[in-house]
């Protein structure tokens, strides 16, 4: 057997770049398309060598901060529909603890990242190492091990050897469908410039393929039957249908059959939104469309969703009989459904075929498009630019009138970017999708301070697509250093920044649910002084071309203008933090205080019960 003698960090970024994976067009890419590192002690010597050796093959880019590195690296994989993903590498310490929020969020959002964090001496020589934690039971346990409840894989590397199994098994997992997620390989700082008789064979370029399984025969037929019985079906598009690429086949399903089709955040872009049989976005974010079939539908066919709380309005919205295509069983089996497990188009397919003679009735194809028509209206009404004369100068605009000014600004082929706080649920909601793929939300783990890194990742995977980022002053603070990163690395995106001067969408959740304004907003926290922060003079700061706006009418001429310029575009809008949409949406499960001093607070808690008396407990989302 050849072999080459390296060291265990040269050998994993040789296999890093030998690795391909299969398109959807049939092709081959590389599976890793860059690594994003911040170095110290931990990984410099090591890693970085072997990182700087690989260059050409496999590039590294450099960020500001652990967390919104790996968020850009989890973007990108996300907006590359799993097909592409990057890897995150951290010294030991507050480096590699900074990036476990962002494993937590590819975790729950089934993305693949790989983590590659430095640790302390296998050997032990230098025991305690700067930055160790010692524990005072277990000698074995590092910082890193935070990671494993939050990966899908977790290998700590002791021997250069043991790169051999780990590394097959790591890429195995990041092409799993049903597992697929983030995996880290915790890097023992010595180990890594520790040199092995490596097999040359181990780095020959292998392209590895996504499998797409098809659902049970006996289960396909079952589904089938339930659904040619079905008087008024519907349909829930999740991101599972973008992950198998089975967005062609989900709009000629729909166009042919009649089904109407409600989208999840994850699956909101499957289909642009002007096609005839999408009814909106689905749930507590939902359109009254979308959630009035779906709380009528006597058969849901859920494709790709895993059927989180916003989505089935905390198992209170749906009463029908459940189908569910998945590639996850523990997804599939949710709400007692007929359990299709399989890929999202081919599974797809065969249904297609099984139903070739089905079609919804005239009655409710007339019904879905008056909803559709009356729901239109609602968004129109309140995304619209205040009229000309009547606009009062010192009123600030909603959420929603700046989403309308947006989206009428942005090409069709624009990609919006989000993640928490007040714009994932108006956006839902309210944002005009032109093309497939282009609605990218953060909301399975809801993660402030994705926006920026975001930004950067989806502009990497898309960069003929122009994008847009949508982040309130909260997340902003909370995490911009990738701003600068972003005009180092030439990136172009438009970051739009609402400014209503706290933290709006929980102080809104708060007086919903009964409680006292506390906290939230500045005005409501304890504060000697009153913060006026100057946001586009922080990001012109950092390099960005920054303005703020007056009103709607600027902010439409502006993002225009900031879209057709390139670059990094911020435009600053201040907004009223009360208002928020009321049409649509659906009931959640938050939970006021079943005591308390506070006069009024007993009202809430009995309409609170009464609407978990609405929970269908016996289909739950587990």
């Amino acid at each position: 057997m050849t072999t080459v003698r390296i060291t265990m960090a040269q050998a994993l970024t040789r296999y890093m770049a030998a690795q391909q994976i299969r398109q959807f067009d049939g092709s081959a890419a590389p599976a890793f398309a860059g690594v994003w590192a911040i170095f110290g002690h931990g990984n410099v010597a090591g890693l970085g060598e072997a990182l700087y050796a690989e260059k050409d093959r496999l590039p590294t880019f450099r960020g500001h901060n652990e967390q919104s590195m790996a968020h850009a690296a989890i973007s990108y994989a996300k907006q590359k529909n799993r097909r592409q993903l990057m890897a995150v590498t951290s010294s030991i310490g507050p480096g590699a603890t900074n990036m476990v929020t962002a494993a937590a969020l590819a975790h729950v959002n089934r993305l693949p990242v790989l983590f590659l964090p430095g640790d302390v001496f296998a050997d032990r020589r230098p025991d305690p190492v700067l930055q160790q934690i010692e524990d005072f039971t277990d000698g074995t346990v590092s910082a890193n091990d935070c990671f494993k409840p939050v990966t899908r894989y977790f290998d700590r590397i002791t021997r250069p050897e043991q790169l051999l199994k780990a590394l097959p098994k790591t890429m195995s997992i990041f092409c799993d469908p049903a597992m697929t997620g983030p995996v880290c390989l915790s890097l023992c700082q010595d180990v890594q410039a520790e040199a092995y008789e490596f097999p040359v064979v181990f780095f020959t370029p292998k392209i590895w393929e996504i499998p797409r399984p098809r659902g049970d025969a006996a289960m396909l037929a079952a589904a089938s039957e339930k659904l040619a019985a079905a008087n008024r079906p519907l349909l829930i598009a999740g991101g599972g249908v973008r992950y198998s690429g089975a967005q062609s086949r989900l709009a000629a399903f729909a166009a042919r059959t009649g089904i109407p089709v409600a989208m999840t955040q994850a699956g909101k872009s499957a289909l642009p939104d002007s096609h005839e049989q999408v009814v909106g976005s689905l749930g507590v974010t939902g359109a009254s469309a979308a959630n009035k079939l779906a709380s009528s539908a006597d058969v849901i066919l859920s494709v790709g969703s895993r059927l989180q709380d916003f989505t089935t309005g905390s198992n209170a919205l749906f009463s029908g009989e459940m189908i569910s295509i998945n590639v996850q069983t523990h997804d599939a089996i949710k709400h007692d459904a007929v359990a299709l497990t399989g890929d999202a188009d081919e599974t797809l397919a065969a249904l297609d075929e099984a139903l070739a003679d089905f079609a919804i009735c005239t009655d409710y194809a007339d019904e879905i498009r008056s909803l559709q028509n009356a729901w239109s209206e609602d968004v129109k009404a309140v995304t619209a630019a205040p009229e000309t004369g009547r606009q009062n100068k010192n009123a600030l605009p909603s959420d929603s009138q700046v989403i309308g000014a947006v989206n009428r600004a942005a090409p069709e082929n624009a990609i919006v970017v989000g993640a928490a706080g007040s714009m994932p649920g108006e956006l839902h909601k309210l944002w005009q999708t032109g093309q497939t793929d282009g609605y990218h939300m953060e909301y399975g783990f809801s993660c402030m301070g994705y926006e920026v890194a975001a930004g950067i990742g989806v502009h990497m995977a898309c960069p003929d697509r122009p994008n847009l980022v949508f982040a309130g002053d909260g997340s902003y603070l909370m995490m911009n250093s990738e701003l600068a990163t972003a005009v180092m690395m030439g990136i172009s995106f438009t970051l739009v920044i609402t400014d209503n001067r706290g933290f709006g969408c929980i102080n809104r959740l708060q007086a919903a649910t009964g409680g006292a304004a506390f906290n939230n907003l500045f005005v409501d926290s304890t504060h000697n002084q009153l913060p006026d922060i100057d946001y586009a003079g922080h990001a012109a700061s950092m390099g960005a071309q920054a303005v703020k706006v007056g009103d709607i009418a600027e902010l439409e001429a502006e993002v225009r203008r900031a879209v057709n310029a390139g670059g990094v575009q911020v435009v600053v809008i201040e907004t009223d933090p009360g208002p928020s949409t009321a049409a649509g949406g659906a009931w959640w499960d938050v939970v006021p205080p079943a005591v308390s001093e506070r006069k009024g607070m007993a009202s809430v808690r009995s309409a609170y019960q009464q609407g978990r008396e609405g929970q269908n407990m016996g289909r739950q989302s587990n």
